[in-house]
Parts: structure tokens; C-alpha cells; sequence
């Protein structure tokens, strides 16, 4: 499975990097799935370090717990390394 970033994040110049929540729970169903969750976030992870800040579009899509779970993992290390979460 290859995640290209333009399905998670809109990118803007001096704007935060927008995440839709409803693509990546699409992707989400599709990687557990597969059994490539781990690679799902992973590559978010990866996508998130070219951005300065992240703006969630779409929050109601996260109402399932393990994607949330996996979500904020990947946040709280994204701000960890001075990111921030919009």
C-alpha cells in the first residue's frame, strides 16, 4: 500500500497543514484491512515532519478508538519535535 501525502495533508504555503480526518479513516479501514496499520502511521508520521503545524479537518471521523489512539501517537510525537497541532 503507497499513502501519497496529497490524501492526508493539504499543504499551503504559511499555512498549517491541513489533515482530513475522513480520508484517514478511509485509509484506516483499508490498512487494518491489509494489516498495515503500523505503515499507515508511520508514513503520516513521516508526511507530518515536513510540516510545521496541523489543522484536523473533519473530527467526527475519529469517534473510533483505535484510530484515535494511533492519532494521538502520532501527534504527541509530532509535537514532541516542535510541531503544533491547530
Amino acid at each position: 500500500m503507497r499513502v501519497d501525502r496529497r490524501e492526508f495533508l493539504a499543504l499551503r504555503a504559511g499555512q498549517p497543514a491541513e489533515l482530513s480526518c475522513e480520508q484517514l479513516y478511509m485509509r484506516f479501514v483499508d490498512a487494518e484491512a491489509d494489516g498495515r496499520t503500523a505503515q499507515l502511521f508511520d508514513r503520516l508520521a513521516a508526511d507530518l515532519r515536513a510540516a510545521g503545524a496541523v489543522h484536523l479537518t473533519d473530527t467526527a471521523w475519529l469517534s473510533r478508538a483505535e484510530l484515535r489512539s494511533h492519532l494521538d501517537g502520532v501527534l504527541a510525537a509530532f509535537e514532541a519535535a516542535g510541531g503544533r497541532v491547530a
